[in-house]
């Protein structure tokens, strides 16, 4: 198994650290850089450009995957008994992984659609976020592309949370604002240096354990297909975090926020976290791992709602910004976010072993626990105000 993570996360790893490496320099020659305000917590001017390099650290190490697989594929339909993947050229470390990778092959051919689908509804985001890193685009605008992408993958292609509701459009539209959500909840989770990729990075690498660790009830095997691209996103956050660490020397941007939100919505999806031979409650995996961004989006919205303020409307009133105001460092306020994603996120591991009222407690942890930081929080915006 350490083989297909190793082949999934150095891969996108290296792409993205030489891709950012470049657009550091490249960006601010067209113009996309983000300068200092009064909204934001950086003090120099910071190129954008950070998104584009995750994703192409996604689709690049992909698409040659593809390219493989295409040669494999005619090999197969040719001869399906002696068809077999060759990658010896790689040592004893590429006959390992052949042998690993072989029996998923048929299958991986099958998702290879699936997968060129979902990644082009990323591109279509990841471009929609660049172009409003360039030209600062209109909110309705940004919603009706996120709505559209979001319906299409869900009622074009039939991806739907799995909530036990006999209610086809029901369950269709709560899959559309999960979507949505994620996609804005990683846009506005941005705001400081290193926040949102490393909160995204522990996020992806958790689900992407749980369903190594949750199999197909199905297959009785591992969700590879699903936990493989959380692995190759992980990659390409970790190799875009070497230049967005403290003192940030890119950032994603939106472009990079909205597909990192994407890629973890339409993956909770796809993943079977409950179904037969499973119990119900594992369905809350995704909620425990990504709770953290989701208090975030709601937290702002409702201070923004209850100053009569539009949503919409940015301000540093975000998690980060409110540990800030605690007294913390922004380099405290994020390694605090970190482990909290970190902490929320661990329950999820366990979700599909324990019975209700183990499922329950780590819920009732959960709580408690964003409970005591909004707590803290509301308590140092009060005695801050005159």
């Amino acid at each position: 198994m350490s083989w297909i993570v190793a082949a999934a996360i150095v891969p996108s790893l290296l792409v993205a650290w030489a891709m950012a490496h470049a657009l550091r320099r490249l960006t601010p020659k067209w113009g996309l850089v983000d300068k200092p305000g009064v909204r934001k917590v950086h003090g120099r001017i910071t190129p954008f450009g950070g998104g584009i390099a995750i994703w192409a650290a996604v689709v690049l190490p992909l698409a040659v995957g593809q390219a493989v697989l295409e040669l494999w594929f005619q090999s197969y339909r040719h001869d399906p008994s002696n068809a077999r993947l060759d990658l010896s050229i790689f040592g004893e470390w590429g006959t390992s992984l052949a042998e690993f990778i072989d029996p998923h092959l048929p299958g991986l051919a099958q998702q290879s659609t699936d997968l060129w689908f979902f990644l082009a509804g990323g591109t279509v985001l990841m471009l929609l976020g660049w172009a409003d890193d360039a030209r600062k685009l209109d909110w309705r605008f940004r919603l009706a592309v996120e709505l559209l992408v979001a319906g299409a993958v869900v009622f074009g292609r039939g991806w739907k949370l799995t909530l036990f509701i006999d209610w086809p459009l029901l369950t269709g539209a709560i899959s559309v604002l999960w979507i949505v959500a994620l996609v804005n909840s990683f846009n506005m989770l941005d705001n400081m240096d290193g926040l949102a990729g490393g909160v995204a990075a522990i996020a992806a690498t958790i689900l992407a354990v749980v369903l190594l660790l949750t199999p197909d009830p199905a297959s009785h095997q591992p969700q590879l297909f699903v936990a493989g691209f959380l692995f190759v996103l992980v990659g390409a956050l970790v190799g875009f975090l070497f230049h967005n660490r403290p003192p940030a020397r890119i950032f994603m941007g939106d472009a990079g926020s909205y597909f990192i939100g994407y890629c973890l919505a339409v993956m909770t999806i796809l993943a079977t976290f409950s179904r037969r031979g499973l119990p119900a409650h594992a369905i809350l995996a995704p909620l425990c791992v990504l709770a953290v961004p989701l208090y975030d989006f709601v937290s702002v919205i409702c201070i923004r709602l209850r100053a009569r303020r539009s949503p919409f409307e940015g301000d540093t009133n975000h998690f980060s910004h409110r540990l800030v105001s605690l007294g913390l460092t922004k380099s405290q306020a994020v390694l605090t976010i970190y482990l909290t994603t970190a902490a929320c996120g661990l329950g999820a591991l366990v979700l599909h072993q324990v019975n209700v009222t183990g499922a329950v407690i780590i819920v009732l942890l959960i709580v408690c626990l964003l409970s005591v930081i909004a707590i803290l929080e509301t308590t140092a915006r009060r005695n801050m105000r005159p």
